[in-house]
């Protein structure tokens, strides 16, 4: 069906397990930090030697506290070095970690604790803690724990009753990882899915490991002594692998829990690789473009000459012609370079995965100097099975396979994916399981798309997300909605259509961009208007969206309307704004 990219040996005498990772990325020689955390005088630094200590010490707290292997911990808290530490504690003694989204509804966050059996819970402060103890139906739950001071149990006083522990059985923790094997369960991580009750995917060490050491092999990807911000979720299995794949290669992780601040860490860290998901870099663009077309007639004719030269020099392989390279310094100096700087001016790389990115955005970075490695995958697939290559960015693209991967399509054009980094299945759900895993090993992922002769792969839609209006067209919202938001205007956008006579979208408009053109509704209207007919123009008649509605609220996660990884819950969202979208059918004025 589809090529097959076979992995080379990995050669390695610890185990395929994480905490044989983490062996061997504490006792590698790096004279640099492998994580930087944000305090009150700045950046802190930790050493790989540090934060290995601190493991152990969580390892021995936790095992005195009774969690042996096979009993299930979930984590509630912002990504932090904390999240991180007790992970690769957690997995040292074989217990299965149970990620939860601090923004997951009550019922989401019971259902999951139930569905699992967690035995304990480690919470990032009061007000998470206090969430927990009013959930009544968790008979499993015996152990919470506050990472923050102030409960009754905190993380400082589970490394406490660890030191005995330490002292009396000091080779305790090394016999516990000694006794794991790559097939044990590392993480059940719950889908948060677009329909119906979170789904639980069984990740084992080997599909985690197998995932890094694949990433590892992908030349100028990471890069040892490569920094990266973290800001991304850690209940979400893209940030656990920017984890993983930061101890296996030697890449410093400064975390930064508040996506609000990641700005002020772009300027200050100065990262050289940026993992993210769309949205970030959708407002970078969306900023930087805002700036450039404010500027007078002489500043934006060179903003774009200089963007047109950066994208034709980001496309050449090798050094390009004589006549190019002079232009491309110029161009650079004179405003490519800017734009980098407001990425902190060493950024060499950004990865984008968990949704599509427009092709406007991946041509604004790359002629800047930034390229934005797009990747796919899913969690059944342990996050990433694919990815662009550096130097070789094909924009519209997801690239091919990594390393060791098997891609194919399927005759529906379903994309199908074969692999070491195939999840085991859902927890305690052996129909879903069956609905999904064929017993060739083939995962049907539900996502449409085709892989050209150079193995790359191109996602047009998920297989059920399909609009077919009324008159029989058949079209994929997703590329739609993406090049309305690439005009810069909206934050989010949802296109309707199916079974009707032709398409609407529901939109969020980007109020940091409106406000400084318009100071009424009506204006905003005629700006939004304006920029839905140039998405048009582009557009095939039935693709082209004729009604539209600027919605009074931005889509919320409260509301289930969209995902913690910020996707569109197209039916929920449909139910909350039917009225709307009636009104837009109907043929009444466009409402507010």
């Amino acid at each position: 069906m589809g090529a097959v990219v076979e992995a080379r040996a990995y050669e390695t005498d610890t185990p395929r397990t994480i905490p044989g990772l983490w062996t061997r990325a504490i006792s590698a020689s790096r004279d640099y930090p492998a994580y930087l955390v944000e305090e009150r005088r700045g950046w802190r630094s930790i050493s790989w030697q540090e934060a290995g200590a601190r493991v152990d010490e969580l390892a021995f707290g936790f095992l005195a506290r009774g969690i042996r292997k096979g009993d299930r911990v979930a984590i509630l808290s912002r990504t932090r070095l904390e999240w991180t530490l007790c992970d690769f504690a957690l997995a040292s003694l074989g217990a299965v970690i149970v990620p939860i989204y601090l923004q997951s509804s009550t019922d989401d966050t019971e259902h999951i604790l139930s569905h699992s059996g967690a035995r304990a819970v480690i919470t990032e402060g009061d007000d998470e803690t206090r969430r927990l103890r009013e959930l009544t139906s968790l008979p499993e739950l015996e152990l919470v724990v506050q990472i923050e001071a102030g409960a009754d149990l905190t993380l400082e006083d589970v490394v406490a009753g660890g030191r005995d522990l330490a002292r009396t059985r000091p080779n305790v923790v090394g016999e516990a990882r000694d006794g794991l094997a790559e097939d044990d369960v590392l993480t059940i991580i719950y889908t948060s899915g677009t329909t119906g009750k979170p789904k639980g995917c069984v990740l084992s060490h080997r599909n985690f490991t197998a995932l890094a050491e694949s990433v590892a092999r992908v030349e100028g990807l990471y890069q040892a002594g490569d920094t990266a911000i973290l800001f991304l979720p850690l209940a979400h299995n893209f940030a656990r692998l920017v984890q993983y794949c930061s101890a296996e290669i030697g890449v410093t992780i400064a975390f930064c829990p508040e996506p609000a601040n990641v700005g002020r860490a772009l300027a200050t860290v100065r990262p050289t690789v940026f993992p993210s998901v769309p949205r970030l870099f959708e407002k970078a663009y969306a900023t930087a473009r805002g700036k450039m077309e404010a500027r007078r007639a002489p500043s934006r004719w060179l903003a774009g000459w200089a963007l047109h030269v950066g994208g034709r020099a980001g496309r050449v392989e090798g050094p390009g012609s004589p006549l190019l390279r002079v232009q491309h310094r110029l161009a650079d100096r004179l405003v490519l370079s800017k734009v980098r700087e407001r990425l902190g001016g060493r950024l060499r790389l950004g990865v984008s995965g968990g949704a599509p990115l427009a092709a406007d955005i991946v041509d604004f970075f790359l002629a800047c100097g930034v390229p934005i490695l797009e990747g796919y995958g899913l969690t059944e697939t342990t996050s990433a099975c694919t990815i662009n290559r550096f130097g070789r960015v094909r924009v519209g693209s997801v690239g091919p396979a990594l390393p060791g991967i098997e891609l194919a399509c399927a005759e529906d054009g379903e994309i199908l994916v074969r692999g070491e980094t195939v999840f085991g299945g859902y927890y305690r759900n052996e129909e879903a399981t069956a609905g999904v895993l064929r017993p060739d090993g083939w995962l049907l992922t539900g996502d449409i798309g085709v892989i050209d002769e150079d193995g790359a792969l191109t996602i047009t839609d998920r297989k059920k997300e399909i609009i077919v209006t009324a008159g029989g067209k058949k079209i994929a919202p997703q590329n739609v909605e993406n090049a309305l938001i690439a005009s810069g205007y909206f934050e989010r956008a949802l296109v309707v259509g199916d079974r009707r006579p032709y398409l609407v979208a529901l939109l969020c408009v980007d109020q940091e961009r409106i406000k400084g053109e318009t100071s009424s509704y009506a204006e905003t209207a005629a700006i939004v208007e304006r920029a839905i007919n140039q998405v048009n123009a582009d557009l095939g008649r039935a693709e082209q969206v004729k009604r539209f509605a600027i919605l009074p609220r931005d889509l919320s996660i409260e509301e289930g309307e969209i995902t913690p990884t910020l996707k569109l819950r197209r039916r929920v969202c449909e139910e909350h704004f039917r009225d709307l979208i009636d009104g837009l059918y109907a043929g009444s004025r466009r409402p507010a």
